[in-house]
C-alpha cells in the first residue's frame, strides 16, 4: 500500500533524516541502508529523508545518491514517503539532482537553502522556484540559517508558497515568532527540523517532524505527536521532558557523528564517517551512553 499523504501532511508526520550507512572501508552500504530504513519504518516513521545533511550528502557522489534513493524505495517505498535531499549551493547542479531523484522514484524533494555563497532573498526565490519547476515532485524547503548563513525570510516563504509544488517547510531557524507568522501566512505544511523544538513548533501550527533523534526514539516522538493531536498537553509535555537528555546528548557534537555512534551501540547499520567528520572519542561515547540511558533509550 502506498504511503498516505494529505495537503496538511504531504510527507506524513514523523520522518527521520536517515544516516547513510557505509562499509568498514568507507563504501556505500546499500544492504545496511535497506535494513536501517526497514527498522525505522517498523519503529513508526511514515517518512524518511535520504541524502540530507544527516546522510552526509556533502561527501557522497551523485551516483551514490541515486543508488541510495533506489535502495530505500525498494525496501520501504510502499510503506513510507521517501524524500530525497537534493539541495546544493549551485542551482544548476541542484536541478540535475532533482531530476535524478524523480527518475529514481522519490516521492518528494528536500531543498536546503544554498549555503556559503549567501544569496539575497530574490536569489533564494528564483533558486527554489527553479527546483519546483524542474520536476513534478512536491518540494519541502529547508530553512537552516545556522548552516546556510542566510534565512528564508517570511515574505520569501509566502511568495514561494504560491507555487503549487512547494508544499512544505522544514524549520531549523529556531525562531518561534517568525515560524508562527510564516505558518499563518503561507499555509505550508510545517515540519520541525530542530528536535528540541518539536513540541513548541507543534503548538504554533507544525504538522510533524523531520528528526535526527528519530533514529533512536521514533515511538516516543509519535507518542508526543499523538498526545498533542489529541489535546493532551500534559502527556505531550511529559514525553518532551523525558526526551530532553536525548535531545541534548545527540547534539553535543555534530549530529551525524552521535547518530552513527548511537546506532552502533544498538547493533544497527551505520558504519564509519567520511572526513571531515570523525568518530566520537571514548569519553564522548561514554557521555552519549549516559544521555541516552537518561532518556530511556535501551542500549
Amino acid at each position: 500500500m502506498a504511503p498516505i499523504s494529505t495537503p496538511q501532511t504531504p510527507f506524513g508526520r514523523v520522518l527521520t533524516a536517515m544516516v547513510t550507512p557505509f562499509t568498514a572501508d568507507g563504501a556505500l552500504d546499500l544492504d545496511g541502508a535497506q535494513r536501517l530504513a526497514t527498522h525505522l519504518v517498523d519503529a513508526g516513521n511514515d517518512g524518511l529523508v535520504v541524502n540530507g545533511t544527516t546522510g552526509e550528502s556533502p561527501t557522497t557522489t551523485d551516483a551514490e545518491k541515486s543508488q541510495l534513493v533506489r535502495a530505500v524505495l525498494e525496501a520501504v517505498g510502499d510503506r513510507a514517503h521517501v524524500v530525497a535531499g537534493i539541495g546544493t549551493n549551485d542551482t544548476h547542479h541542484t536541478l540535475e539532482l532533482a531530476r535524478a531523484a524523480e527518475r529514481d522514484g522519490a516521492h518528494g524533494l528536500l531543498a536546503v537553502t544554498p549555503y556559503y555563497n549567501k544569496p539575497p532573498q530574490e536569489g533564494l526565490y528564483r533558486h527554489f522556484s527553479a527546483i519546483a519547476d524542474a520536476t513534478e515532485l512536491p518540494v519541502m524547503l529547508y530553512d537552516i540559517p545556522g548552516r546556510s548563513g542566510v534565512p528564508i525570510d517570511t515574505e520569501t516563504i509566502v511568495r514561494l508558497a504560491e507555487h503549487p509544488r512547494i508544499v512544505a517547510n522544514k524549520d531549523a531557524k529556531g525562531d518561534l515568532g517568525r515560524a508562527s507568522w510564516a505558518i499563518a501566512r503561507s499555509g505550508l505544511a510545517w515540519y520541525s527540523g530542530d528536535d528540541m523544538l518539536n513540541l513548541p513548533l507543534l503548538s504554533v501550527g507544525a504538522c510533524g517532524f523531520v528528526s535526527v533523534v528519530g533514529h533512536v526514539v521514533t515511538p516516543e516522538l509519535r507518542a508526543l505527536l499523538e498526545a498533542h493531536l489529541a489535546g493532551d498537553v500534559q502527556k505531550a509535555t511529559e514525553v518532551h521532558q523525558r526526551l530532553l537528555p536525548v535531545f541534548t546528548g545527540m547534539f553535543r557534537t555534530q549530529g551525524v557523528i552521535t547518530t552513527k555512534a548511537a546506532l552502533a551501540l544498538q547493533g544497527l547499520p551505520a558504519g564509519p564517517l567520511r572526513l571531515p567528520l570523525v568518530e566520537l572519542s571514548e569519553q564522548e561515547t561514554a557521555q552519549l551512553k549516559v544521555d541516552l540511558a537518561a532518556g530511556g533509550v535501551q542500549l
